[in-house]
């Protein structure tokens, strides 16, 4: 392992570096940063470590999600006592402006959230967050083309309170526009249209995305424009595609020109894993063959095509999870035969609740960046960075389901 002192931030790496000084003695700081080689555009730009197999490329792709399939890497005591400690985050060192990271580190106290659109999706999330934030969220923002709907919103959570306990619940405000990135937590839920009830488009979310890309686009250069440092959080359909299109467009200039100087890929999250895999759940609680994935299965990829479950990681049974997945991905359809748009569970699972186990450091399923596009997986934030679940072994089956999806959100952007 070699050491350096860089700039005032205690950094190592697996092999010498050029221009960042003479070789230290292994720091003992509260944290520590790994040099990490990866693609300046597609690799990720800082995240927590937890396996020394990613301390190499490997780190930034899918084989970062299964201990058996990193790269056998040796590293020292100094190294492996940071990892256990929970302070050594990998920075990809190509990637323009990543000194950056060295110099950040996570606020402390409640956070301030503001909220883009408040309609149907926007207001239930709205009402989730006011009544279940008060412990993690100083202050609520809404923002809309609407005055109306801004004005009746601040109107009716103003008048929530319990007696006697006026300030347990955080406050929401209006907010202007120009406004809108004055805070910890920006979350997008605004969307050009959604099909009518009735409606014969099979793929509603991909229906979607060329106009609310347009939209995300607009919002992501403001992002840049304000240097803002918070965290954005897609929750629009279709999440995967618009948490991609939101980094790549801020990281271009006027001119249409990459140059990184916008949101990096771990500011950016989407919230639309957290319902398909409550979703799960509810069918799996109703079937008794299907109840293994409440105490051992899991949820991949998108929100949407490409998502699949794992009955179990355990006892991972094929026909099982397809049939599982099958239910998942098609209970929004449901929903619409009833006769109403599935809006509400998506809007508290993905978002008001994902957002808040997110504000609060635990883990959540949300779409991080891996392999170049935003991957739903069971992850968490902490001091150190983006941590993802590291299984010990992914069955074969399932790794090639979760490649799949990887391969098919690369074909969409």
């Amino acid at each position: 392992m070699y050491y350096y002192n860089y700039n005032g931030a205690a950094m190592l790496s697996l092999a010498p570096l050029e221009g960042f000084g003479p070789e230290v003695e292994p720091s003992q700081s509260w944290r520590m940063f790994a040099a990490v080689p990866g693609d300046p555009v597609l690799g990720r730009g800082s995240y927590k470590v937890t396996s020394p197999g990613q301390l190499t490329v490997a780190g930034h792709g899918l084989d970062t999600l299964d201990q058996s399939r990193l790269p056998h890497v040796q590293v020292d005591e100094w190294t492996a006592r940071a990892m256990e400690d929970g302070r050594l985050t990998a920075v990809n060192i190509n990637r323009p402006g990543w000194e950056e990271i060295l110099k950040w580190s996570p606020g402390a106290g409640k956070k301030r959230v503001n909220i883009l659109a408040i309609g149907d999706v926007g207001s239930t999330l709205l009402t989730g967050l006011k009544l279940l934030g008060g412990d993690v969220i100083s202050s609520i923002g809404i923002c809309d083309l609407s005055d109306q709907i801004t004005a009746r919103w601040e109107f009716e959570m103003g008048q929530i309170s319990l007696p006697w306990n006026y300030d347990m619940f955080p406050e929401v405000e209006v907010v202007a526009p120009e406004d809108l990135f004055d805070c910890d937590m920006f979350v997008f839920v605004a969307s050009k249209g959604i099909p009518p009830v009735g409606s014969q488009v099979k793929d509603v979310r991909m229906y979607q995305f060329e106009n609310n890309a347009k939209i995300v686009t607009h919002y992501a250069k403001m992002a840049r424009e304000k240097r803002f440092q918070g965290l954005w959080c897609a929750v629009s359909d279709p999440v995967d595609p618009l948490a991609k299109t939101a980094y790549l467009e801020s990281n271009r200039d006027e001119f249409g020109n990459w140059d990184g100087k916008g949101l990096r890929p771990e500011q950016i999250q989407g919230f639309g894993l957290g319902v398909m895999n409550a979703r799960a759940a509810y069918f799996a609680k109703r079937e008794e063959k299907l109840a293994s994935f409440l105490t051992q299965g899991r949820s991949f990829g998108p929100h949407g095509t490409g998502l699949f479950i794992a009955n179990s990681l355990e006892n991972y049974d094929e026909e099982l999870s397809q049939e599982l997945t099958r239910l998942t991905v098609t209970a929004n359809l449901k929903m619409r035969e009833i006769g109403f748009k599935p809006y509400v569970a998506p809007a508290l699972s993905s978002g008001a609740l994902s957002l808040l186990l997110t504000l609060r450091g635990e883990w959540h399923c949300g779409s991080v960046f891996l392999d170049g596009i935003y991957m739903g997986v069971k992850n968490r934030y902490t001091p150190a960075g983006v941590e993802t679940e590291l299984l010990p072994r992914i069955p074969d089956q399932l790794f090639g389901h979760i490649q799949k999806a990887a391969e098919h959100l690369k074909t969409i952007i």
